[in-house]
């Protein structure tokens, strides 16, 4: 069905374009797109500049997911702590990043540094959420018979929590690696000379509309390809009860 519903959408797209009722300049045609696309590549700028959004979208992730994992599993393990830190979490995610996003540049510069940090603060939140959720609904009888079984507490977390925690965590996984792409391009809207949102900024400026397209293309390729990545991973390495294997 996806494939002939993407059919659909580029014939009416082909359809709307060639009649003349909307400009080019506010909806290029396919084939406008796709020459724009491969001049792209045959100058390698859309390769250098998708490579370093991918770039601040992976390590953004990879910070975010490690700093929300630690804080999540000990606010997990320690009410106390999560009563604590708990205003203060809330209130870090009802400020929304495009306000945040000018005073890390305004900080660290419009490097990459300062991509990475708001692709890391926009991932952050889902993850902790998801891994206080896991590591909790951990049932509390099985963590009794690890320790009848003088089990110690890193074999416990290996053993028992990570693994039981694991389908959870990964939920919120999938959703970071979709906002970690919206994070970094946050971050090159408000300040960058490289990168997708670059790109799209220089084509709204020159009204090079087939610029913008073929940028957003490639940043919902990005999104797709990490989500099924998660996916995949999820597929391998979720843990699953014997009753759910039967």
């Amino acid at each position: 069905m996806l494939p002939l519903g993407l059919l659909a959408a580029l014939a009416g797209w082909y359809l709307l374009t060639a009649s003349g009722a909307i400009p080019s300049f506010l909806l290029p045609s396919p084939a406008a797109v796709a020459g724009r696309f491969v001049r792209g590549i045959q100058d390698a700028s859309l390769l250098r500049h998708t490579l370093v959004t991918l770039s601040e979208v992976l390590a953004g992730l990879l910070l975010g997911v490690l700093a929300a994992a630690v804080l999540g599993y000990t606010i997990a393990k320690s009410p106390a702590i999560g009563r604590l830190l708990a205003p203060y979490i809330v209130a870090s995610q009802a400020i929304p990043i495009v306000a945040i996003a000018p005073l890390l540049v305004i900080w660290f510069g419009p490097g990459r540094l300062s991509k990475i940090l708001i692709a890391s603060l926009i991932v952050f939140f889902p993850v902790l959420v998801n891994t206080v959720v896991g590591v909790r609904s951990v049932p509390e009888d099985l963590r009794q018979l690890m320790r009848s079984l003088r089990a110690t507490r890193a074999q416990i977390f290996t053993k028992l929590e990570m693994p039981a925690a694991l389908p959870v965590l990964l939920g919120g996984l999938k959703i970071g690696a979709t906002l970690s792409v919206i994070g970094a391009v946050v971050g090159e809207f408000v300040g960058a000379d490289e990168g997708l949102g670059f790109l799209v900024n220089v084509g709204r400026g020159l009204y090079d509309t087939a610029l913008v397209f073929v940028a957003v293309l490639m940043l919902i390729g990005m999104a797709l390809t990490l989500y099924g990545l998660v996916a995949w991973l999820e597929r391998r390495l979720a843990w699953h009860t014997e009753a759910d294997d039967r």
